[in-house]
C-alpha cells in the first residue's frame, strides 16, 4: 500500500472521484416473486441482495414473541465468491455475527414494530461482491426490500461510510481506501429527521476532525436517499403501469 496515492494533489481519489462523491448506486426492487419484499443494489463494485419475509407468526419457540412489538430477525452473509479469497464459512463467523447484530439494531430503530405485536419480520442480506462499504450496501438494499414488502417504516434508512485520509474527509470508501487503514465511520441515518440509527467507528479519531467526517457521512447518506427514493418511485410507477394494462 506504501506506493499508492489515495488522494492526488488535484483532489482526486484512486477511482477518480472527488472527496465527497458517492460511487455509482444502482438498484432494483422486487427481484424475487417468492419473498414478501426483495431488492438488489450495487454501490460501486459492492453488490448486495436483500430479501424480507413478514410480518408473520413467530416460528419456533413462541416464548421469543414480544407482546408489544414485532421481533426483527436479521441474517448477514457473504457469498463464498464475493472476495478474492474463498470464504469457508459464508456466515457464522465473528464478522458476520457482528454485521447481523448491526443490521438488527438499525432496522429495529426504523421499522414501526409496534404495529405488529407477537409477529416476526425476517431480513436476509447477502453480499455477492465485496469492494468496501459492505454494511452500508446491505442497509440500503434491506431498506428497499422492506419498502417492497410494504412494511411501514419511520423513514428510509440510508447508510454510507466516511474516512479521514491526508486531513481530508472522504465519503463512501472503496476496498482500497478501507484497506489503507485510518479512521473510518459507518453511519446509518434516517434522513428526514436526521436521526442516527447506527454509528460505528473502527479506530481512534481526534475530536477536532470528527465533525468533518460526520458531516461527510451525513451528506453522503442524504445523497443515497435521493437515489433510493427515485428507485422506489420508478418501481411504483412500473407496477402501477403494469396493473393498469
Amino acid at each position: 500500500m506504501a506506493g499508492l496515492e489515495l488522494l492526488s494533489d488535484e483532489g482526486y481519489r484512486v477511482d477518480g472521484r472527488r472527496a465527497g462523491e458517492l460511487r455509482k448506486v444502482r438498484a432494483r426492487m422486487g427481484v424475487f416473486a417468492q419473498a414478501d419484499g426483495s431488492a438488489y443494489l450495487e454501490q460501486g463494485n459492492t453488490k448486495a441482495l436483500a430479501v424480507v419475509y413478514g410480518p408473520h407468526e413467530m416460528r419456533g419457540s413462541r416464548s421469543k414473541a414480544l407482546h408489544d412489538r414485532a421481533l426483527v430477525n436479521c441474517q448477514y452473509s457473504m457469498a463464498t465468491f464475493s472476495t478474492g479469497e474463498r470464504k469457508r464459512r459464508p456466515h457464522g463467523d465473528r464478522k458476520s455475527s457482528e454485521m447481523t447484530l448491526h443490521l438488527k439494531q438499525t432496522f429495529e430503530a426504523a421499522i414501526l414494530t409496534q404495529l405488529y405485536p407477537r409477529s416476526q419480520i425476517d431480513i436476509y442480506v447477502q453480499i455477492l461482491q465485496a469492494d468496501g462499504g459492505n454494511y452500508c450496501a446491505c442497509v440500503n438494499a434491506a431498506t428497499l426490500a422492506t419498502i417492497d414488502a410494504g412494511i411501514p417504516m419511520r423513514d428510509y434508512v440510508c447508510a454510507c461510510s466516511a474516512g479521514f485520509i491526508e486531513d481530508t474527509p472522504l465519503a463512501d470508501l472503496n476496498y482500497v481506501e478501507e484497506a489503507a487503514g485510518g479512521p473510518q465511520v459507518a453511519l446509518a441515518l434516517l434522513p428526514k429527521s436526521d436521526q442516527i440509527a447506527l454509528l460505528e467507528m473502527n479506530s481512534r479519531l481526534h475530536e477536532d476532525h470528527l465533525e468533518q467526517v460526520m458531516e461527510a457521512a451525513s451528506k453522503a447518506c442524504k445523497d443515497v436517499y435521493a437515489v433510493l427514493d427515485q428507485v422506489v418511485r420508478d418501481h411504483v410507477h412500473e407496477v402501477t403501469t403494469l396493473l393498469g394494462e
